[in-house]
């Protein structure tokens, strides 16, 4: 079987980019069996109600992620909504245990991806938004779909 190249999206959270204010972004393994890959693969995923924690010892977890059941799987299925480990280097962890110890700091899983055949989770370092902040930037989008929309308009009809 040949190798993958390249990257595959499985599940975004689009809430976490409307509800929180993106610090820092990084990538981490996860530990997975095997019916969860073959379950991803498939696409089947939704990051809707999922969080990220570290506990005592350390150690990152993702938590509420919805993986569900792989269809074709036997008596050892997986539980659909378990603790999943991420795989971050220690230097990682240290710094963002220091961060979300600071007020209204928090980690957010914002996808899901293949990268080169290995599962990937994008976590984000998020402060979370106020509910001004939320209608200020969805102007700010609405304005900026607006602008491009009366140039295409404009250069159309030249």
């Amino acid at each position: 079987m040949a190798k993958e190249v390249g990257t595959q999206l499985v599940a975004q959270n689009r809430r976490a980019r409307h509800d929180y204010e993106i610090e820092d972004r990084y990538e981490a393994g996860i530990a997975l069996t095997g019916t969860e890959v073959k379950s991803l693969r498939e696409g089947r995923a939704s990051l809707v109600e999922a969080f990220v924690s570290i506990d005592r010892n350390h150690e990152v977890w993702l938590e509420n992620a919805n993986i569900p059941e792989y269809l074709n799987g036997t008596w050892n299925n997986h539980a659909p909504k378990r603790k999943r480990k991420l795989l971050l280097h220690a230097r990682q962890i240290d710094r963002l245990e220091r961060q979300i110890q600071a007020k209204g700091y928090t980690i957010v899983p914002l996808s899901i991806y293949f990268k080169d055949g290995r599962v990937k989770v994008e976590i984000a370092l998020a402060r979370g938004k106020r509910e001004y902040d939320k209608r200020q930037s969805l102007r700010e989008e609405q304005d900026k779909r607006e602008a491009l929309r009366a140039m295409r308009y404009k250069n159309m009809h030249r």
